[in-house]
């Protein structure tokens, strides 16, 4: 870690002009919230606190799991509601930057456009299997943080999303001086495996999910 700040002054774009869906979402649950408080479904309505970023890991994915055995068992998995690159931005944008208290979407590290999801298998159409592209901007050419960074955005997907959903997060073409260098890590599963297992490294990334919602 760089024991001085790199970019002390970066562009932040205000959050309310970034693009998401979960402010429209965000102000349905309050309308509800409030049409039904002080009534028995109140307490149906009630979401639970999701302090612990990986929290949202276990009880997501255990429920995709028994929806996703349920589908095996019925031979149609058809229906499962489909996640487009919108959801996606929404569940990176609010990581907060590991040097700034501020998202990597006010920060313009990661944007919407740059943000894409393909079929895994493209020679089989009938695959439900897709891939993930997410292309990360640092603040500066030099930020020795990207790698951080890519990890954060990382982790953040793979708990997030359904196990049919492969996670592949890069560094932008031409916004990085060692992008490639950078690349080849955050391909490198094992290299991926054996950083998730450093403590002080696994630290940092949760400070960032921290503000995850």
């Amino acid at each position: 870690m760089a024991s001085e700040m790199q970019n002390v002054n970066p562009t932040v774009i205000n959050a309310a002009d970034l693009p998401t869906r979960q402010r429209n979402q965000s102000t349905q649950l309050d309308n509800r919230h409030q049409e039904y408080e002080g009534t028995v479904f109140f307490k149906d309505l009630a979401l639970p606190e999701l302090t612990d970023p990986f929290a949202l890991h276990s009880s997501y994915t255990s429920s995709i799991s028994s929806e996703s055995e349920s589908e095996e068992d019925g031979d149609d998995n058809t229906f499962e509601e489909p996640i487009d690159e919108q959801e996606i931005y929404d569940l990176i944008a609010t990581i907060s930057d590991p040097e700034h208290p501020i998202s990597l979407g006010s920060l313009a590290v990661v944007s919407l456009p740059d943000i894409s999801i393909t079929p895994s298998l493209p020679q089989n159409p009938n695959s439900l299997l897709r891939t993930v592209t997410v292309l990360i901007t640092p603040t500066i050419t030099h930020c020795s943080l990207a790698t951080v960074i890519g990890l954060g955005v990382r982790v953040r997907l793979e708990q997030s999303l359904p196990s049919r959903f492969r996670v592949d997060v890069r560094i932008k073409q031409g916004t990085h001086s060692t992008a490639e260098e950078v690349n080849k890590q955050l391909a490198d599963k094992e290299r991926v495996a054996a950083a998730l297992e450093n403590g002080t490294l696994m630290g940092v990334i949760g400070k960032m999910l921290e503000t995850c919602t």
